[in-house]
């Protein structure tokens, strides 16, 4: 008995060598990827912290600040953020430079975007804006790898690796980019803030401390092969590599608080 398959329309499932999504998502020619990127982290004694004038927030308190949130929204639509990933290293372990202000509020360098303006240049500016040095000389930021993104959906703090579902209006977008710091550099610290070097392993699974995007940092920075000149650090989450980890922080404990810029405090 023979079997005479179905006839099929136009409809349903797309014929074999159909194109039919051939060039939706991709423009141009397509790019080799590389397995594996590779980020310099040059030791924390390489770089000058000086000081500069204080920088205040736009807002008094969060409430202020989501109400300006709101009224930008009506007016300008989704706020854009970006922040930068500033990556050193001491005592053989990744360290990552952050801003804090008061006892317990941690952020990464970076900001609010000027409508219309683009992310690597308004990351740019705001760096400069924030650890720029003052004595005229030019900063050269070199941005990277965009490692993630985050979204709030609504005008209150909590915010979401992806968009949530039935959120078709997000009220903000933040970005994080790797920023490839310079062998050498100076940097000015605004007087009201504190800039601290954190290890990942501090970091690492530290919402309550840190809060999720900083702490989501270790997990980003895992594809990468962090070079600690003069060796080279490759992965983050390796059982060996935790192992020694462990024996660091055990041994290396008080020389490193006293060593960084300023250990996190979060007492």
């Amino acid at each position: 008995m023979s079997i005479v398959p179905p006839s099929r329309s136009s409809a349903g499932w797309p014929r074999g060598g159909s194109v039919q999504f051939g060039n939706k998502y991709m423009s141009g020619p397509a790019k080799a990827l590389s397995l594996e990127r590779t980020i310099n982290l040059y030791p924390l004694t390489n770089y000058t912290f000086g000081t500069k004038e204080p920088l205040y927030e736009k807002d008094s308190s969060v409430a202020a600040r989501f109400q300006r949130m709101r009224e930008e929204f009506d007016k300008m639509g989704m706020r854009r953020t970006v922040e930068g990933v500033l990556i050193v290293h001491e005592h053989r372990l990744p360290h990552v430079l952050l801003l804090q202000l008061g006892t317990t509020f941690f952020k990464l360098p970076g900001g609010e975007l000027s409508p219309g303006e683009d992310e690597v240049d308004g990351l740019k500016r705001l760096m400069t804006e924030i650890l720029g040095r003052q004595d005229g000389v030019k900063q050269d930021w070199v941005i990277d790898d965009c490692i993630g993104n985050w979204w709030r959906p609504n005008f209150e703090p909590p915010q979401y690796p992806y968009i949530p579902a039935h959120t078709t209006k997000p009220k903000e977008h933040k970005k994080l980019f790797v920023v490839q710091l310079q062998e050498k550099a100076l940097f000015a610290v605004p007087k009201n803030y504190k800039l601290v070097a954190a290890p990942l392993f501090e970091l690492y699974d530290n919402a309550p401390g840190y809060g999720p995007i900083i702490s989501s940092l270790p997990q980003l920075l895992s594809r990468y092969c962090l070079c600690l000149f003069p060796f080279v650090f490759r992965g983050c989450f390796d059982s060996n590599v935790w192992n020694t980890f462990d024996l660091k922080v055990n041994s290396k404990n008080s020389s490193l608080k006293a060593s960084a810029i300023a250990m996190p405090n979060r007492a």
